[in-house]
């Protein structure tokens, strides 16, 4: 998902309580939410760049938080950098995600796919996980803009500001889910303004979008 995260960790499993239209995961059998509690026995290494929870959003408000206070220990007792990313920003909240709880090198991030609300997630909308991930006193943040959707330039720029991320990946909807993308120019527009208040990576699946016509 990431050219900088090396290696990815799921030991919450099952399908996702998101039920994001354009969500990979969705070619897979998933089954039930789950902690697989034989990854809880994982020998994660040390000095890795691990994404924990890539392939469900392991913070969404059906996840028990037992399950994620397990998975967070497990996680502490391993010398790695960790991305927690969500788009249920809310249960970032300090009385969960308490600085004590979590792995000293620790990222967050949430997916902001635009800043308007097409109704295609279960997940909080794109704006409101923005907003509370904004108020959050946690450093370092980033944001995922991907798949990129149709968004409106200047409120998009406002509530990516407010959040200070140390970087923005975007990408592009790689698998054909008809999802309402921006135009060229507008894309441009969007990296070009980014790259004067944060580091902008553009992933490979983004110049489909690049390329065309505005």
């Amino acid at each position: 998902m990431y050219p900088w995260i090396t290696h990815t960790w799921n030991p919450i499993r099952g399908k996702c309580p998101h039920n994001c239209l354009y969500c990979y995961m969705k070619r897979f059998p998933q089954g039930e939410l789950r902690l697989d509690e034989k990854e809880l026995k994982t020998n994660l290494g040390s000095g890795k760049k691990i994404f924990v929870g890539s392939s469900c959003d392991m913070w969404a408000e059906d996840v028990p938080l037992d399950w994620i206070y397990l998975v967070l220990q497990v996680c502490r007792e391993y010398d790695n950098t960790y991305l927690f990313q969500s788009k249920n920003t809310h249960r970032f909240r300090p009385a969960i995600l308490g600085k004590w709880e979590v792995p000293e090198k620790t990222m967050l991030g949430t997916t902001l796919e635009t800043n308007r609300d097409y109704g295609i997630s279960k997940a909080p909308p794109p704006e409101e996980r923005g907003e509370f991930f904004a108020k959050l006193d946690w450093l370092p943040k980033m944001v995922s803009i991907e798949p990129i959707m149709d968004f409106d330039l200047d409120i998009f720029l406002k509530l990516i500001g407010r959040i200070s991320p140390e970087f923005v990946s975007i990408g592009a909807d790689s698998k054909g889910h008809n999802l309402p993308e921006p135009s060229p120019g507008k894309v441009r527009a969007l990296i070009e303004e980014l790259k004067k208040i944060t580091d902008v990576r553009v992933k490979d699946n983004l110049r489909r979008l690049l390329r065309g016509r505005d």
